[in-house]
């Protein structure tokens, strides 16, 4: 487990300029609002043990080129927890944010809400969601970096609640925090790396190279001047082969070749620096589809989503759904890279939600706030790959196919024996230069 840091030493490793935000301070009767025995003495002792007033310090920070908003909690002071004093620090720092139109980073390292301040301090729950929520509306990005431990309604808002989520390797993490979790309860699930394992955080990010990722990701999603009506990406050069295929079936077997170029090297050409996002929030990840942001050679941020010739997963649909959508709230275009036998149809994938998250990626794509480019680089195999896919906007590498189905399939179900499957390939026309003439796609894109 990494080391506890106090909220001054956290906010030292991001950056190097730091000044706290002037916030009026809350005067409490004696022993708070729920008058509790002994608040006052606890509250002394925490100052004294921290040198802090209040679990949570505040201010604006340079973290590498990018002014941002720096909330930081000490968990030395009552563990961290939220109480009202927290809150109008909270509500305060996500004020300045707007104002200002900057972006918002959390170092979280928190119990739950104060005993002490009973419903009073759960309530700064919703507080915390409402500003959250506000500048998520903005079209501000929001990044948290859990500490152990990150617990309770902290996890569940100022955590949970981020565009891009990061942890510090070893860090308890979860909502029931080690008190009150059942007896039974394996510790090896409230921790950074399961959340990672679970879609539920991004990336554990070491101390040592916490600076350079938090400076990383204010860059890409930040961009600068914003734009509101960013034009659309260009799609990438072609890595493969360079001609056209002569036959449906010859389209086939160069998109299945093991040779073809894949997603990530693709990216590697397009991209000179990219961060990626991991998992879709609700319990799953999709190792065959790569969602991220990173920098196209024209220094534009670009968002993708790229398939990697696997069935794709629930959880791939749902993470390219939320990138979309994140990537329109920040006014960033979109490339999505097209190349999938399909959408997983066993029954882990039924059961987990398949046919709702590709009808929520179809509607992301369709919804997008953000012009969406597609290049189609290997398999298009029926829904499962439309999904993905720009109307008017998608583009075909020269070894790529796109088919309502596999031909194989296809003759199956059409009752034809398998010495048909590739007469039935042609049939479809599912070769790039068919596509371009059906008006399916709006080009095919030249080599590199």
């Amino acid at each position: 487990m990494t080391e506890r840091l106090s909220a001054r030493e956290a906010i030292a490793l991001v950056c190097d300029e730091f000044t706290e935000l002037p916030i009026a301070i809350r005067h409490f009767r004696p022993d708070g609002p729920l008058s509790w025995q002994g608040y006052d003495d606890s509250r002394a002792r925490a100052v004294a043990r921290t040198g802090e007033d209040e679990s949570v310090v505040c201010g604006s920070a340079l973290i590498g080129s990018t002014r941002a908003v720096l909330i930081a909690f000490e968990f030395g002071f009552l563990g961290g927890s939220l109480g009202e004093r927290t809150g109008d620090r909270l509500e305060a720092a996500y004020t300045y944010a707007r104002k200002h139109r900057l972006p918002v980073v959390s170092l979280v390292a928190t119990g739950g809400s104060r005993m002490q301040e009973g419903m009073l301090a759960l309530t700064q729950l919703q507080r915390v969601a409402r500003q959250s929520a506000l500048t998520r509306e903005a079209g501000l990005a929001q990044i948290a970096v859990l500490r152990d431990p990150t617990t309770g309604g902290g996890w569940a808002t100022l955590g949970a609640g981020s565009d891009v989520t990061l942890a510090l390797p070893g860090a308890q993490v979860g909502f029931a925090g080690s008190r009150v979790r059942p007896p039974d309860a394996d510790p090896a699930a409230y921790t950074a790396e399961a959340q990672v394992a679970a879609g539920a955080v991004d990336a554990v990010v070491r101390e040592d190279h916490l600076s350079e990722t938090m400076t990383l990701w204010l860059e890409l999603l930040t961009p600068s001047p914003p734009l509101p009506h960013p034009p659309a990406a260009a799609p990438p050069l072609a890595l493969g082969a360079p001609d056209l295929p002569g036959t449906g079936w010859d389209a086939v077997r160069r998109a299945r070749s093991p040779e073809r170029p894949r997603a990530a090297a693709y990216l590697d050409a397009y991209f000179t620096r990219r961060a990626a996002i991991s998992g879709d929030r609700c319990g799953g990840t999709d190792d065959g589809m790569l969602c991220g942001f990173g920098f196209a050679h024209d220094g534009r941020t670009v968002a993708y989503a790229a398939q990697c010739g696997t069935a794709t997963r629930p959880a791939g649909y749902r993470t390219a759904a939320r990138l979309i959508r994140l990537a329109g709230r920040l006014g960033i275009p979109v490339l999505t890279l097209v190349d999938t036998p399909g959408a997983a149809n066993d029954a882990d994938a039924e059961q987990g939600g398949a046919g709702s998250a590709i009808a929520d990626l179809f509607a992301a794509v369709a919804t997008a706030r953000t012009p969406v480019t597609t290049l189609v680089i290997g398999e298009g195999g029926s829904g499962g790959a439309l999904a993905l896919a720009a109307p008017g906007n998608t583009w075909a590498a020269p070894d790529s196919y796109f088919s309502v189905i596999a031909p194989e399939l296809a003759a199956a179900i059409l009752k034809r024996p398998a010495s048909e499957v590739r007469a039935t390939a042609d049939h479809l026309r599912i070769r790039p230069q068919d596509l371009l003439d059906l008006g399916v796609i709006r080009g095919i894109v030249e080599n590199a």
